[in-house]
């Protein structure tokens, strides 16, 4: 038997990510001396952080496997899936 799966679509929060970067900027500029590479990896953080909360949607429609009884199924999808970030 096949089910599609499909996820909640959650939108990125663009604001919270724009606001991190000004104020890792603001106490970029307090420092006495430039810092690249704690500049750098600040904000990579944010960046990675960021893409790390959205969430993927797949399109219904992947094949999925499954086995045992009608009350008691395991599966996993047997198909490759196509997604967007949100």
């Amino acid at each position: 038997m096949t089910e599609p799966i499909t996820t909640i679509n959650i939108m990125l929060n663009k604001q919270a990510l724009k606001q991190g970067i000004i104020t890792l900027q603001q106490e970029m500029l307090t420092k006495t001396e430039a810092n690249p590479e704690e500049y750098a990896e600040r904000l990579a953080s944010l960046i990675y952080d960021f893409v790390r909360s959205g969430e993927v949607t797949v399109e219904p429609g992947i094949q999925v496997g499954t086995a045992g009884t009608a009350t008691a199924q395991t599966g996993a999808t047997t198909g490759a899936g196509k997604g967007t970030i949100s």
